[in-house]
């Protein structure tokens, strides 16, 4: 995970009001949101991130189709801000 990811982690976790997740045992590729997701947020939260984003970033998603694909893993949401800033 690059310094970016991690700050995009710490960011969503504090969005998400996620405080018992180890950190370092989040892998840049695993899924966001859903069941598979270790950091167990759901559509309410990705909702959450997506407006966080928008204000920390300046980065909007324009549909929700394009959310649900940005917001896949780490890495896809790190690649799409640092695309669209």
């Amino acid at each position: 995970m690059n310094p970016f990811e991690r700050e995009l982690l710490e960011l969503i976790c504090k969005t998400c009001k996620i405080h018992d997740v180890d950190m370092d045992k989040i892998v840049r590729d695993d899924p966001l949101i859903g069941p598979d997701s270790p950091l167990g947020i759901d559509s309410l939260d990705a909702l959450e991130i997506a407006v966080t984003v928008q204000q920390e970033y300046g980065v909007r998603m324009d549909s929700e189709n394009n959310s649900r694909i940005v917001l896949q893993s780490l890495a896809s949401l790190a690649h799409y801000i640092k695309e669209n800033e």
